[in-house]
């Protein structure tokens, strides 16, 4: 059974269409997140999920109910903003029993929940705080606990740990993702940053100009990118880009003057192309000082970035700058001659004309 299915949903400000005809299913106690950058529509989405915006087409169920035009208080939803929407004035307390005191829950009900709720987020001691006094990764646990309380089966999460700092946002992704583990609740979560995707979901939706660009899981994503765009988004540092052509039947690839074996590609027959694009991750390149067995690329070391626990070279070939992840070990100066093998099972190509992948 589907816990949220959207439904050839279309959004127009205007002239301006903001979301065009997607479609999504989410399973019952699944984790999706929306992911993708600035402008391309996944908060949106997730404001027309929760009844915030009216829809220009389409439909959206919740638990088997249409819900399109149904008020939010009648979705069955629990929402966590960015901006963590804490009522100043009254404590944690307060702001936890607010709404359910409004629909007059019985008090014993509402202690019950709250308590509840205040042991899954470990808030107890907080509980006669109010905001002011607070961390901002407090504050999140808080308005976490304010959706969790209204005993829902579908929560939305607008981005919540983009206003904290990287050691709390580290922190809150663990407990978030031990929240889900413990509730199985249905969850769909908007970010920019795809650390939080890739740890955090089972399914992740990349998305650019209110059009979803692949749904998949992570590691699907990050393996096999559908298109440039999500290759290019996925990944840090994105994965490097070789401009070339297909030859010998679609049974290798040009890069300027090496030839390189395509017999290994993970996505089966190539055809030949004159303009195809081949992109392999950092860390599926590797390094030699001395020519290696088969073909391999000639490039000068740039930039060395000691990480910690590898370090990333930055080198240039062939006019191109491509990135490479290296251990320790293995770091080189700047202006060292090298040559680069490809793991080609583990490459992508694609159609430099429809940037799909072949």
């Amino acid at each position: 059974m589907h816990s949220v299915s959207v439904k050839n949903l279309t959004l127009n400000f205007g002239n301006v269409s903001v979301l065009r005809n997607l479609n999504i299913d989410v399973a019952e106690g699944e984790f999706v997140v929306l992911l993708g950058p600035s402008g391309c529509g996944k908060s949106t989405l997730l404001n027309c999920l929760a009844g915030l915006l009216d829809i220009s087409e389409g439909e959206i169920w919740i638990k088997d109910k249409n819900v399109t035009w149904s008020e939010p208080s009648e979705r069955g939803i629990g929402m966590v903003f960015q901006s963590y929407a804490l009522y100043p004035q009254m404590t944690v307390r307060g702001n936890l029993t607010f709404g359910l005191r409004i629909a007059k829950m019985p008090a014993p009900e509402i202690a019950k929940r709250v308590a509840r709720a205040a042991e899954i987020l470990q808030i107890q001691p907080l509980l006669d705080r109010k905001p002011g006094a607070l961390s901002g990764g407090q504050r999140q646990r808080v308005a976490i606990g304010r959706a969790l309380v209204r005993d829902v089966d579908v929560f939305l999460f607008d981005e919540p740990l983009s206003n904290l700092d990287a050691k709390l946002r580290s922190e809150l992704r663990v407990e978030i993702k031990r929240l889900h583990g413990r509730l199985k609740n249905t969850m769909v979560y908007v970010t920019h940053d795809q650390i939080e995707a890739l740890t955090l979901a089972d399914r992740i939706a990349v998305m650019k100009g209110g059009v979803i660009q692949q749904l998949a899981a992570p590691l699907e994503i990050y393996n096999r990118p559908a298109n440039l765009f999500v290759a290019g988004f996925i990944g840090s540092p994105s994965m490097n880009f070789l401009k070339g052509r297909t030859v010998d039947g679609g049974r290798a690839f040009q890069f300027g003057a090496t030839k390189i074996d395509l017999s290994g590609y993970a996505g089966g027959a190539v055809l030949e192309r004159d303009q195809a694009i081949l992109g392999v991750r950092p860390e599926h390149i590797t390094v030699s000082t001395t020519p290696s067995v088969g073909p391999s690329i000639p490039a000068e070391v740039e930039i060395d970035e000691h990480l910690g626990a590898d370090s990333l070279l930055w080198l240039k070939a062939d006019g191109i700058s491509l990135s490479v992840r290296v251990p320790v070990e293995g770091r080189l100066p700047a202006g060292a001659k090298v040559h680069l093998g490809l793991d080609i099972p583990k490459a992508s190509l694609f159609d430099a004309k429809t940037e799909q992948r072949i």
